[in-house]
């Protein structure tokens, strides 16, 4: 069977021929039928994450959705290393799979499962949203983040506030339910006013993709300027920014703040799974929206570079191809 594979430290995936992966008690092989690009994919393939192994070679990809043995269409996450979900088959925990609702394609719900994931889980899971409240998000240009926009507002946000770069991006994301949208510059002055007049108003929520200079920025003017009456919860969820910031311990203690983190580590893999299942119902029935771009597994060697957070890049496997 082929499967997209990293031989060695710094090297790209490749496609390559491979063993058909034998499951194990507990465990159900799957012909894989979509499988998607995220940034925790392409991390692990540069061995750049936290839960690396270092062991090689091993498969690409840590979800997709694909057909089990009966025929049943499923999501599956987390395939048991060093098999990924970027190959013709799989072997994953039976627990790990949910089932996909008819109305979704293949292709949107394994583009939408992941970053899905990421904001209903930190807006439930970590901060608690109660309907009728503010949240920020930094970083809502990127597919997670427009994801992130329209998942809050799903869940009861009375406000949103979105950040971003891209000016032209910024005013795509109030399509999607931003009500107020603010650029990040070169001029960290002007950010950090724009910022204080948020948080005079009220911020409940900050869901920050991005950390480095604009969290940092963030925090301050939760400290300086924020209401005082309303206690904030910020969650961090990615760092395309930087990987550290500058915390002064006077921001902790000039506003009630709870400074949390959202991932794999924060919340556990069985809940992440039911969040998962959630998520792939609200996009059947509340028509969530995902940038997506597909692409031919054959094609994998050309498309893997290509790939950027503007719009997720989701393989399609021939699911008719050999056993």
């Amino acid at each position: 069977m082929r499967a997209a594979l990293v031989s060695a430290a710094g090297q790209d995936p490749a496609l390559a021929e491979t063993a058909l992966p034998k499951p194990a008690i507990g465990e159900r092989l799957i012909r894989v039928g979509a499988a998607a690009i995220s940034h925790l994919t392409k991390a692990r393939a540069l061995g750049a994450h936290y839960t690396d192994s270092g062991r090689f070679p091993f498969g690409v990809g840590i979800d997709g959705v694909g057909r089990l043995e009966d025929g049943s269409r499923v999501y599956f996450a987390l395939p048991r290393r060093p098999y990924g979900s970027m190959a013709d088959f799989t072997v994953v925990d039976a627990r790990l799979c949910v089932p996909v609702p008819e109305e979704l394609d293949d292709l949107t719900a394994a583009a939408i499962a992941n970053p899905g994931m990421s904001s209903w889980a930190a807006l439930t899971d970590r901060a608690r949203i109660k309907r009728g409240e503010t949240v920020l998000i930094n970083g809502a240009t990127g597919t997670s983040g427009r994801l992130a926009v329209q998942v809050a507002r799903l869940l009861g946000a009375g406000r949103i506030v979105a950040t971003g770069r891209n000016a032209g991006a910024l005013e795509e994301v109030r399509s999607l339910g931003a009500d107020v949208a603010i650029q990040i510059g070169e001029d960290m002055d002007n950010l950090e006013q724009r910022f204080a007049e948020e948080f005079a108003k009220g911020v409940d929520i900050v869901l920050d993709y991005l950390w480095g200079p604009s969290a940092e920025s963030l925090l301050q003017a939760a400290a300086t300027k924020g209401f005082d009456a309303v206690p904030m919860r910020f969650v961090q969820i990615g760092s395309s920014s930087a990987g550290d910031i500058m915390l002064p311990a006077a921001v902790l203690r000039a506003k009630a703040v709870e400074l949390m983190g959202s991932g794999g580590g924060s919340v556990s893999v069985p809940r992440l799974i039911a969040v998962i299942e959630e998520v792939l119902q609200a996009a059947a029935t509340a028509g969530l929206q995902i940038a997506l771009k597909p692409a031919a597994f054959s094609d994998f060697d050309r498309a893997w570079p290509q790939d950027n957070s503007a719009c997720r890049t989701v393989f399609t496997m021939d699911t008719e191809g050999p056993a």
